[in-house]
């Protein structure tokens, strides 16, 4: 007998590890990861336990797939750069991006920034070698905007990592900024000008100009 759409089991595997994965990132983020437990995920998910440890054989395991993920989303924002781009056009493009990220994806910033304080106990082997090659690719392209007068002779490694703290920092301390701003929450309007601000403030620094006042 042909299953149904919604039967198939590639999509099942796929909504449950998606599950499983959103409900991870919020016991590492009320517990960290010593204090989250795969029982909890598994509640959480609304899954029984053994079936996560059917995709995730430990917490460790599954930890490490959401350090993943997160890594994997936030690269993808300033993945295939050549030479031949328009600085303006990608820088502008990759702060808004991540900036985005961290008003829609809080958690994930939370647990990356808790894994960095705690001394990328999972992630130092990471560091050591994707990471430091994906700046280095990246950091090679805008060395090449830099020799041909597109912008001005900055550090492209810290242009790099302002960019990732600048943005971040409305994931990480939201709590704090939220209360000296006086809301309750995010709202559409205050995304677009904190990102509007970024894109001034960074990229007028870089001898660039971003979109809306062009």
């Amino acid at each position: 007998m042909t299953r149904g759409k919604k039967y198939q089991p590639g999509k099942i595997r796929e909504r449950n590890i998606e599950q499983i994965l959103n409900a991870a990132e919020q016991e590492f983020v009320l517990h960290g990861f010593k204090g989250a437990s795969t029982q909890a995920i598994a509640e959480r998910a609304g899954l029984p336990k053994a079936n996560l440890h059917y995709y995730f054989k430990n917490k460790l395991t599954l930890y490490n797939a959401v350090l993943e993920n997160i890594i994997d989303l936030w690269n993808s924002g300033l993945q295939d750069i050549t030479a031949a781009d328009d600085p303006a056009e990608v820088i502008e493009k990759f702060i808004r991006f991540k900036a985005r990220l961290s008003f829609t994806h809080p958690r994930a910033s939370k647990i990356f920034a808790t894994e960095i304080i705690q001394g990328a106990p999972q992630l130092k082997e990471h560091l050591r070698t994707d990471q430091r090659e994906w700046v280095k690719t990246r950091t090679q392209v805008i060395h090449t905007w830099i020799e041909a007068g597109k912008m001005r002779p900055i550090d492209p490694a810290n242009l790099i990592f302002l960019i990732w703290g600048a943005t971040q920092h409305y994931a990480d301390f939201d709590c704090q900024v939220l209360t000296v701003i006086n809301k309750a929450e995010y709202d559409e309007e205050y995304i677009e000008h904190v990102s509007q601000q970024l894109c001034e403030i960074i990229m007028l620094g870089c001898g660039l100009t971003p979109s809306h006042l062009k």
